[in-house]
C-alpha cells in the first residue's frame, strides 16, 4: 500500500483536486506476496474513528493519514462497502461512499457531449435520482471545461463542498459525482475553482427545478407524472399547423389571475379560453428567471420551469389538461441572450463559456445581457437540446423564439466600429443562422406537427422557408410590419384615414412571402403605449367600435392571430406584470359586449376554413375594390381548397355607406356571418338584414356600417325570402 504524498492529500482534503476518485474510494493493489488487496481511503475530518464495513461483513479499521484522510487495506475480492464514522461525544454515522462509484456517464455519452450532438442532453447532465452500483442516490454532472476543480454544495453538506469534490472526465469538460442517499428536494449548487484561483458559486445550468426566487439554488427533482393527452399528441403528429385554424391567446401567467398555481390555473384557463374560442395559449417564458419584471425574458434556468407556480409536474398537469380540452400550448423561448447574474450562466467557469468571448459579439448593450456563442458546439447543443426538452418533457406544441433579429445580425443595435463582420465581410451572424436552422430542423424531425415560431422584425429572407432551401426552417414568423402599420392606421381619427389607406393594404403585398402570425402582443400594451383600447380614437363608443373593426379585420386578414390577454375585453389601463387584469370591466355592459364579440369572432373564424386553410397561398386571396373605390374601405376575398369563399369588407370611416357597390367573386347570395356593428356587440345595428345579393355580373350593392366590418359567406343556392331575411 502506497500512501499519496502530502500535497496531494492536502488538495484532496480541501476538495480542490481535479481527480479525487484517484485517491479516495477503493483501489486495487498487491501485497508483498503478490496477492490482490484493496486500499480504501476516505475523507472524514474530525472523526474519532473510521471503519469500512464490506458486504460480506468484513470490518476494516482505517487509520488517519493526514488532513482528515483515512486509509486501510483488505485482501480478497472487490466488494461494496459502507463507512462507519465515529465522532467524539456523538453517535456512529453509517454512509455509502461516493468515491467507490464508477462514472454514471459512458464513453458514448461523453463523445456526444464533446461533439455537441447529444439531443437528450438533459438526461445526462444535471442532477438525476437513480440506482447506481447497487445504491440509490443522485448523480451530478456539469460541463465546466476551464475549471481547476468543482465541488457540490447544498443543504445536505451544510453548503461546505470540501467532502463532495467532483471528478473531471477528461477532454469532454464534464465533471461528475454520484452521491448516495440524496433524493428529490435536495438543494444544491456547484462550487467552481477558476484558473485564477477563485471559488465561484453557480446554479446548475441543466437543473430541472429551482428554488422560488429570490432564492437561487437548484433543486433535485423527479417526475412521476403520467400523461393523458395521447389523442391530442396523435392528432398533432398528423397535422400541419399552417393549414389549421390558429387563434392564440397570449398569457403572462403571474398576472392573468394573480395567486394561481399551475394546477389552480388549469380549470380557470380551460373554462375561459374555451368560452372565448381561442385555439391556443401562448405563455410568456416559463423557464426560471430571477427578476419578475423581465416577464421571463432573462432566463437563468433554461431547463427549469419557474417554481413560482409549483413543481414541474404541476406544469405538466396544466399542459395535459389544456390538451385534453383541445387547446394547444405555445411557450416563449429565449435563446438569444441571458442575464449576467453571478449565480447563472455568465462567466460560468471563470471566463466566457456560454457567451461569446469578444464583447463586440458577446454582449447585448440594450438589454445588459450576454449573447450565446453559437459557434461553440457544446453551447449549440445546450440550446438545441433545450428546445427538444420542452417538446419531449412538457409536450408543448410550439416554441415562439424571442428576438430572432438580434441573433441574425452582428450589427444589431451597434454603431460602426462596435461589431465584427463575418468571414465574408458581411453583417449576418452565420453561426446563429446555422444554429436556428439546426434547432428548427431537429425539432420538426423529432416532433412532427409542432410549430417553431420566429419573432423576427426585419425583412430577412426565408424565415419560414425549409432549411434545404437555405431557409431558417421556422413554421411561422410574426408579422411585425403588419402590426406596426395597422396600429399606426387604426389610431388615426377616421376623418384623416383616407390619406393613409396604404398602411392597411401594404401588408397584402408581402402577406404570402412567409407563413405569418399577426401579433398584438404584450409588447404593444406596455412602456407608455397604452392598452389597445386606449390607442383607439374617439369617445368610448367609438373606441369600442374601432376595436371591434380592427379585430375583425385582423381575423380576416391572411395569417394566424395572436392577442394579448385583457385586450379581448378592452382593458383600458396599460398592462403591468405587478397586478392582475381589470376583470371588473366585464361588469360594464359595453366591455362585456366586446368580450362576447371576440368569442363570436373566434367561433366564426374556426367554422369557415376559407379564413385559415390557405393562409400562405396568394392564389386563395383577392383584393376587391371595383366598381366603387373609397379610401376608407378595404375589401378582400378568401378561399379554401373546396371553393368556399368569405369576403371581408371593412369601413373604417365614421359614417355608414349606403349603396356601396362591390364586384364579388361569385354571383348569388352572400350571408352576413359577422357584423362588428351588430347591436348585440354594442354597435349601431347598421347592416344588410343578414344577406347581400350579387347579380349575374357578380355585382352587389350593400350597406357598410360605420367603423364596421362585414364577413360575407357565399351560398351557391338560391335565396328564398323570409320575414327575418328579406
Amino acid at each position: 500500500m502506497t500512501t499519496p504524498d502530502a500535497r496531494l492529500l492536502d488538495a484532496v482534503a480541501s476538495g480542490s483536486y481535479f481527480a479525487p476518485h484517484d485517491v479516495l474510494g477503493i483501489h486495487p493493489g498487491m501485497d508483498a506476496e503478490g496477492a490482490a488487496e484493496w486500499t480504501v481511503r476516505a475523507r472524514r475530518p474530525l472523526a474519532k474513528s473510521v471503519t469500512a464495513v464490506f458486504s460480506d461483513g468484513t470490518r476494516v479499521p482505517l487509520e488517519h493519514v493526514r488532513s482528515g484522510i483515512w486509509e486501510g487495506t483488505r485482501g480478497g475480492d472487490l466488494l461494496p462497502y459502507e463507512l462507519v464514522t465515529t465522532y467524539a461525544n456523538g453517535p456512529d454515522f453509517t454512509t455509502d461512499d461516493p468515491y467507490r462509484h464508477l462514472p454514471v456517464l459512458g464513453e458514448l455519452d461523453l463523445h456526444l457531449i464533446r461533439e455537441g450532438r447529444d439531443e437528450q442532453l438533459w438526461r445526462h447532465l444535471g442532477a438525476h435520482v437513480r440506482e447506481h452500483d447497487g445504491s440509490r442516490g443522485t448523480a451530478f454532472a456539469v460541463w465546466a471545461p476551464n475549471a481547476r476543480a468543482v465541488r457540490i454544495v447544498g443543504d445536505f453538506n451544510g453548503w461546505d463542498g470540501q467532502g463532495h469534490a467532483m471528478r473531471s472526465l477528461g477532454a469532454s469538460g464534464v465533471w461528475d459525482l454520484f452521491v448516495p442517499g440524496l433524493g428529490a428536494g435536495t438543494t444544491y449548487k456547484f462550487e467552481i475553482l477558476t484558473k485564477r484561483g477563485d471559488w465561484i458559486l453557480k446554479a446548475d445550468p441543466m437543473a430541472r427545478f429551482a428554488e422560488v426566487p429570490p432564492a437561487t439554488a437548484s433543486v433535485v427533482t423527479e417526475s412521476s407524472y403520467v400523461w393523458n393527452d395521447g389523442d391530442w399528441m396523435a392528432r398533432r403528429a398528423s397535422s400541419q399547423p399552417v393549414s389549421q385554424p390558429m387563434s392564440v391567446y397570449e398569457v403572462h401567467l403571474g398576472s392573468w389571475r394573480p395567486g394561481l398555481s399551475y394546477r389552480d390555473a388549469a380549470d380557470a384557463l380551460i373554462e375561459y379560453v374555451t368560452a372565448q374560442g381561442f385555439t391556443h395559449i401562448e405563455f410568456l417564458p416559463l423557464a426560471e428567471h430571477p427578476f419578475g419584471g423581465s416577464w421571463g425574458y432573462q432566463v437563468t434556468g433554461y431547463y427549469s420551469p419557474t417554481s413560482r407556480f409549483g413543481h414541474p409536474d404541476d406544469l405538466r398537469y396544466l399542459i395535459d389538461r389544456l390538451h385534453q380540452a383541445g387547446i394547444g400550448v405555445i411557450m416563449d423561448w429565449v435563446p438569444g441572450h441571458f442575464p449576467k447574474d453571478d449565480f447563472g450562466l455568465a462567466r460560468f467557469d471563470g471566463g466566457p463559456l456560454y457567451e461569446h468571448g469578444d464583447p463586440r459579439r458577446g454582449e447585448h448593450r440594450d438589454w445588459g445581457t450576454y449573447i450565446f456563442d453559437y459557434g461553440r458546439r457544446e453551447v449549440r447543443n445546450f440550446l438545441v437540446a433545450n428546445a427538444l426538452y420542452w417538446y419531449e418533457e412538457f409536450h408543448v406544441d410550439g416554441l415562439r423564439v424571442d428576438a430572432v433579429a438580434s441573433m441574425l445580425y452582428l450589427d444589431y443595435s451597434r454603431e460602426d466600429g462596435e461589431w465584427v463582420p463575418n468571414i465574408h465581410g458581411g453583417r449576418e451572424n452565420l453561426e446563429a443562422i446555422s444554429f436556428l436552422q439546426e434547432v428548427s430542423a431537429t425539432s420538426y424531425k423529432r416532433y412532427p406537427g409542432i410549430a417553431m415560431i420566429a419573432e423576427e422584425s426585419t425583412s430577412f429572407p426565408g424565415v419560414t422557408a425549409p432549411t434545404n432551401r437555405a431557409g431558417l426552417g421556422f413554421g411561422f414568423k410574426w408579422n411585425m410590419g403588419w402590426m406596426n402599420d395597422s396600429l399606426q392606421y387604426i389610431k388615426r381619427d377616421p376623418m384623416y384615414r383616407s390619406h393613409h389607406e396604404g398602411e392597411l393594404s401594404f401588408s397584402f403585398v408581402y402577406a404570402f412571402s412567409e407563413n405569418f402570425i399577426l401579433p398584438i402582443s404584450h409588447d404593444e400594451v406596455v412602456h407608455g403605449k397604452g392598452s389597445l383600447f386606449a390607442r383607439m380614437p374617439g369617445d368610448h363608443w367609438q373606441k369600442l367600435a374601432n376595436l371591434r373593426a380592427f379585430l375583425a379585420f385582423m381575423w380576416g386578414h391572411p395569417g394566424k392571430q395572436l392577442l394579448f390577454m385583457g385586450q379581448e375585453f378592452g382593458q383600458m389601463s396599460e398592462w403591468s406584470e405587478g397586478r392582475g387584469l381589470d376583470w371588473w370591466m366585464l361588469d360594464q355592459p359595453s366591455h362585456r359586449q366586446l368580450h362576447e364579440f371576440v368569442a363570436q369572432l373566434n367561433r366564426t373564424y374556426r367554422t369557415h376554413s376559407a379564413l385559415w386553410a390557405r393562409d400562405s397561398d396568394g392564389a386563395a386571396f383577392t383584393r376587391l375594390g371595383a366598381p366603387t373605390w373609397n379610401p376608407n374601405v378595404v375589401a378582400f376575398a378568401r378561399r379554401d381548397w373546396h371553393g368556399n369563399s368569405v369576403v371581408v369588407v371593412c369601413n373604417f370611416s365614421g359614417v355608414p355607406i349606403h349603396g356601396f357597390e362591390l364586384d364579388m367573386p361569385e354571383a348569388g347570395v352572400w350571408h352576413e356571418v359577422l357584423n362588428s356593428d351588430a347591436q348585440v356587440y354594442g354597435g349601431s345595428g347598421v347592416g344588410n338584414l343578414g344577406v347581400v345579393h350579387a347579380s349575374g355580373d357578380k355585382r352587389a350593392s350593400m350597406v357598410l356600417p360605420p367603423l364596421g366590418v362585414l364577413w360575407l359567406r357565399h351560398d351557391p343556392e338560391a335565396h328564398v325570402p323570409s320575414p327575418t331575411q328579406g
